[in-house]
């Protein structure tokens, strides 16, 4: 696991909140670039070692370790930005905004999304949620609420893996959260895993490459003359038949969207991705199609009755 996500090469044991972090940005390296990060625990030696080696501009936590101050003041030359902030804050229930003149105001959003009781109302065939499935339901949802709409967010073993954000229409979310699904796994296959790196290699450069060599356009990184700049031997080509095949090992998705799926197409691309399990707020003019689509497929979908949008 650790060599999947490149932290194989840490010294010291990754604690818990280190492992979510590493995880967490693991999922999707060309989005995790340059980030700001949140932390639900305190700040560790171990998560602020692994902070400190990549491009981020700030991190917010609750508490942080002497140690963990100590590692992150030389980050950036000092000037890193490390926040704490007080768990125990309380928000204002109503949330204003202003738009060119106009303000806006709503209650803030405090729906309780680890509920099991949201998983109640499933209207497909399947009728089954696992224990691990309804945990990354919630994730997902979780996920989706502080998402920009539209949105849907493919989770898998505790952590998303592709999120599709503030598209103009669901399949497009879709699709754009089932290719980075898509992209996660394929990181994971064993040609991806033995690339012969130089030496050396940049970490960027290395994740960059990766993403050129699992594409279409895996040309861009194997042409002669370019090669030699990555790696110390040409690697042979990703097939799309290699593709496809190991893409299709991936199961046990999980997949939630802020708002219904529409059209039963959406099912038939998150089915490409492994899903099997689906939470969406239903109430579609069409959700006889999309529940018509998920028995295709085995599907177990709920209605949670829940939109989540976030604008």
């Amino acid at each position: 696991m650790k060599k999947i996500y490149f932290v194989d090469d840490v010294k010291i044991p990754l604690s818990p909140i280190a492992c979510a972090y590493a995880r967490a940005r693991g999922a999707d390296r060309m989005s995790s670039y340059g980030d700001f990060i949140a932390l639900s625990d305190t700040c560790d030696a171990a998560v602020a070692t692994l902070i400190k080696r990549e491009v981020s501009d700030g991190v917010i936590a609750p508490d942080y370790t002497e140690e963990a101050l100590q590692i992150l003041r030389d980050k950036r030359k000092g000037t890193y930005n490390v926040i704490k902030i007080d768990p125990n804050y309380t928000p204002a229930p109503i949330e204003t905004k202003q738009c060119f003149g106009i303000t806006f105001e709503q209650g803030r959003n405090e729906i309780k999304l680890n509920d099991p009781a949201l998983f109640e109302n499933i209207p497909t065939k399947s009728k089954t949620f696992s224990d691990e499935a309804k945990r990354d339901l919630m994730i997902a949802l979780i996920t989706l609420k502080y998402t920009q709409s539209n949105s849907v967010c493919y989770v898998k073993d505790g952590q998303a893996i592709g999120i599709g954000a503030g598209q103009q229409s669901r399949i497009h979310c879709t699709r754009l959260a089932g290719n980075k699904a898509d992209i996660w796994w394929l990181r994971q296959c064993p040609k991806v895993m033995n690339l012969p790196f130089k030496e050396g290699i940049r970490r960027a450069d290395r994740d960059n490459t990766i993403d050129v060599y699992i594409s279409d356009d895996y040309e861009d990184v194997l042409a002669e003359g370019v090669w030699q700049n990555f790696f110390s031997e040409k690697p042979e080509p990703l097939t799309r038949e290699e593709k496809k095949a190991w893409i299709a090992q991936n199961t046990k998705v999980a997949l939630g969207s802020d708002a219904f799926f529409p059209f039963g197409d959406n099912i038939e691309r998150a089915h490409k991705s492994g899903v099997e399990f689906i939470a969406q707020a239903g109430g579609s003019v069409r959700d006889d199609n999309v529940i018509e689509t998920c028995d295709k497929y085995g599907i177990t979908m709920a209605f949670t009755g829940v939109r989540l949008f976030h604008h």
